[in-house]
């Protein structure tokens, strides 16, 4: 079977050109270049909307290409196999726009659309400098007008944001209603280029340790006039806007670990391949060849995890709140342990710039780190499961989730429905459909064991899988209900949850 999203993504890495030749415009040389002058790389960026990759930022519906999240998430991975921080940088605007394909109006959404397809920066301005990811802290306050023209006045600071200052429209989270709450906040869509001059500043760049060349910047508004077609969604409907918006791009984040682990991959491979040790070359050595084949396993239950999450957003969008929390967890922190691994491969050479090609190693680590901090980090995806502990445990048992969603979301030959936005919940409901095939995924390998004794192996693991997570679901379901600080034990459970939710997938 060929399958679309990797046939997708395979003819836009060759029209990007072999990275390894220096000379070509996205090539690795130049993306070192780029990060040791700590410079925005515009020429790559500009190469990137030349092919189009843009209008797979915009559904179908507003006039773009997005109709298969497998695809965008397929075509991401390219680009963050060869620079993180162009896949950063770049795919930032899809996160900018995200909230008016969730929550716009019509026309909105259609306006935006058009912006990014012709290549107009789109920045999200959630965090501010005091407050970090409690959004309900935000300070940014939009007051109605009041002077006949309608619209809000903005004023306020939104720090750090990717794009901030590069970024022509921003999707700003703004108390609405000085009192705040969950019901206080509005997404406004703010567009530098017809705000009154005065009215707003740009904050410098920040100098990072990985992702140099990006824009991670501020912004402050001062008085800055937005009329009342800004608004996203509904007033005082920010807050669940931004969450619902965020589990789309959580899950999209998977490109970002998957492509850094592939390049580090590779790197290592090389590496392995030509270096010689006590008379014989590294990867004849038996540790040698384990770091690297754990390493590779590792990737291919990442891969596993997200292509299922990817097709999920289509066939399970009511369960997203858990998929994109597992998916944002899992694959940046197991990627950190990959490239962690492989760094104790390479040694030395891990760390230097000049020596093993070109010191992409180091750069690739570097990068990596930020993944699991935006989009909301590791806490608070884990705090997300967490949350839900009594009401998984419930569904477990009873076994509603939606399994043949999941069962789509599995099945590659199955071709995706439309993502319906109107469908995403800030909870499951009903549950795992992952985690409710798992029983009759189990009792399958096992009946296949029984004609083909080379799966034995693989039954049994699959037996051991159901036992551990009938525990699992127990320890959820009896856990107190955090009020205030939550326990360090829920959040190891809630780890533990999204090992099995993978291993669910993958089976």
């Amino acid at each position: 079977m060929e399958h679309l999203p990797y046939r997708l993504a395979e003819d836009f890495d060759r029209d990007l050109g072999d990275p390894r030749d220096a000379a070509g415009s996205f090539s690795f040389a130049r993306c070192l270049e780029f990060d040791e002058k700590e410079e925005f790389p515009d020429e790559i960026c500009r190469g990137l909307e030349k092919w189009g990759l843009s209008s797979y930022y915009v559904p179908t519906r507003h006039g773009g290409r997005l109709s298969d999240y497998e695809q965008l998430l397929q075509l991401m991975r390219s680009v963050a196999r060869r620079d993180l921080t162009v896949a950063v940088g770049h795919g930032k605007t899809y996160l900018g726009a995200v909230c008016a394909w969730v929550a716009g109006e019509p026309g909105q959404a259609r306006r935006v659309g058009e912006a990014v397809m012709s290549g107009v920066p789109v920045s999200l301005a959630l965090t501010e400098r005091a407050h970090g990811s409690d959004l309900l802290a935000g300070e940014v306050q939009g007051h109605p007008a009041g002077d006949g023209r309608g619209g809000r006045i903005v004023s306020g600071e939104k720090w750090l944001i990717n794009n901030a200052t590069r970024g022509e429209m921003l999707s700003v989270l703004t108390r609405t209603d000085p009192g705040g709450g969950p019901r206080g906040f509005s997404m406004l869509l703010v567009d530098k280029r017809k705000l009154a001059e005065g009215t707003y500043r740009h904050l410098p760049k920040v100098r990072t340790h990985g992702i140099r060349g990006a824009d991670i910047s501020g912004i402050v508004l001062d008085g800055a006039h937005v009329p009342d077609e800004a608004l996203i969604g509904t007033e005082g409907g920010g807050i669940e806007t931004v969450l619902k918006a965020l589990q789309l791009t959580r899950t999209m984040c998977a490109a970002l670990s998957l492509g850094a682990a592939d390049h580090g991959l590779s790197l290592a491979a090389d590496f392995v391949e030509e270096r010689e040790l006590y008379g014989r070359r590294l990867v004849e050595l038996p540790q040698a060849r384990r770091v690297l084949a754990e390493a590779a396993a590792d990737v291919l239950l990442h891969e596993a995890l997200a292509v299922v999450a990817s097709r999920a957003v289509h066939t399970l969008t009511g369960e997203l709140s858990l998929t994109a929390a597992v998916t944002k967890y899992l694959l940046p922190s197991g990627t950190e342990d990959v490239l962690a691994a492989l760094t104790r491969l390479l040694g030395a050479r891990a760390f230097l710039k000049g020596v093993h090609a070109g010191g992409m190693f180091q750069k690739v680590e570097r990068d990596h780190r930020i993944v699991g901090l935006f989009d909301g980090n590791t806490l608070v995806n884990l705090n997300s499961l967490v949350s839900q502990f009594r009401s998984l445990a419930r569904c477990y048992r009873r076994g509603t989730g939606d399994a043949a969603g999941a069962s789509a979301a599995y099945d590659l030959s199955v071709p995706l429905p439309e993502m319906d936005p109107a469908a995403l919940s800030l909870v499951a409901r009903r549950g795992s459909g992952v985690l409710a095939t798992l029983q009759d995924s189990a009792a399958e390998l096992a009946r296949q064991a029984a004609e083909n004794p080379a799966r034995a192996e693989a039954a049994a693991a699959a037996e051991r899988l159901l036992a551990v997570a009938g525990r699992l679901h127990n320890d959820m379901a009896e856990a107190p209900q955090p009020v205030g600080d939550v326990p360090p034990a829920a959040f190891e459970t809630a780890r533990r949850y999204t090992l099995c939710y993978a291993a669910a997938a993958v089976l």
